[in-house]
């Protein structure tokens, strides 16, 4: 029996806590699929195309994890690509409650879908896509943050902006 998780995010930009999830999932599952959210509730900063192709960048290592857009329910999504566990990271105890609304109404929409939550290590526990965009923005230093390619792109998106 194939075990399929499925990692959804918004992934603006994805991270290297995100990439350490990732990376032991794909341990744990036979298959990994990455999904990344439209999210019509946020604003990105990079559209989807430019999220799916830097995540596609970031796990071309793995040899079975694979990503995906969505504009879906998620248990949708999980459903098409036959996923049956939604895969969750839990930095800090405030990501707790949402994340508990969230998979309790995953179970109440889709009871075949298990949802696992992981922690990251220490050094990833303070990480968010949303604090490393404000000291991008700033012009900081956050290449051991992100993968290159994430380094790269915001360089190129923050250079445009300032200009």
């Amino acid at each position: 029996m194939t075990i399929i998780a499925i990692y959804p995010g918004t992934f603006d930009p994805i991270t290297n806590g995100h990439l350490d999830l990732v990376a032991r999932a794909a341990r744990l599952f036979d298959k990994v699929i990455v999904a990344v959210a439209v999210n019509a509730g946020k604003t990105p900063l990079f559209s989807l195309q430019e999220r799916v192709s830097l995540v596609e960048q970031a796990v071309s290592g793995h040899s079975n994890v694979i990503v995906t857009g969505f504009g879906n329910l998620l248990v949708d999504c999980a459903r098409q690509h036959g996923a049956s566990v939604i895969l969750r990271g839990l930095r800090a105890v405030s990501d707790f409650e949402y994340e508990f609304q969230m998979a309790g109404m995953n179970r109440n929409l889709a009871p075949e879908l298990e949802t696992l939550f992981l922690t990251p290590p220490e050094q990833y526990t303070f990480i968010s896509s949303s604090v490393i965009k404000a000291i991008a923005e700033l012009q900081g230093d956050i290449s051991s943050f992100v993968p290159d390619c994430v380094y790269q792109e915001l360089n190129k998106k923050f250079t445009k902006l300032i200009k």
